[in-house]
């Protein structure tokens, strides 16, 4: 399977990269095959990668740490790898839309949860008010690259579900 054209492959790259501390590094390739693999992704282009997110089911071929913890605990989920908001684009509403935009799509595909991460070390204290302003809990912590590294795991229920 090829990406679609309209994925700005090399933007995503770019901003992925400047945003490193906060995620984690990709090359080419590996975004190539997240892309491909995606559950969702949603992207703001207007000439130079402005934001993306790209999230995740559980039946992906992904090797990351933080989605194989939820692959042991949930059975259903999507996993939202990364989104990130250039610093010219921030406050404008690119994160509540990405989220409200793959909350409908994960509800209308059956899906009861949405997890992801947050980096608690080091901080990032805007993810976590972010996060917890949509509903989302934390259900666990991990600490990751030889001790470098804590993230707190968080689930968002989603309406359908009754769990």
């Amino acid at each position: 399977m090829s990406v679609a054209p309209a994925i700005n492959l090399v933007g995503m790259l770019a901003l992925n990269q400047a945003h490193v501390l906060e995620t984690s590094s990709l090359d080419y390739a590996a975004l190539e095959n997240l892309i491909e693999q995606a559950f969702h992704v949603g992207t703001c282009d207007s000439g130079g990668m402005d934001a993306f997110l790209i999230a995740v089911d559980q039946d992906a071929d992904y090797d990351s740490p933080n989605f194989l913890w939820f692959r042991q605990r949930f059975t259903r989920f999507v996993y939202i790898d990364r989104v990130i908001v250039a610093e010219s684009q921030r406050q404008r509403g690119w994160g509540r839309r990405f989220y409200a935009d793959l909350f409908a799509a994960a509800e209308a595909a059956g899906h009861d949860v949405v997890c992801c991460e947050v980096n608690q070390v080091p901080p990032n204290p805007g993810s976590d008010a972010f996060h917890r302003a949509l509903g989302f809990e934390p259900v666990g912590t991990a600490t990751l690259a030889g001790g470098v590294k804590t993230v707190s795991y968080l689930v968002r229920k989603l309406a359908q579900s009754d769990v």
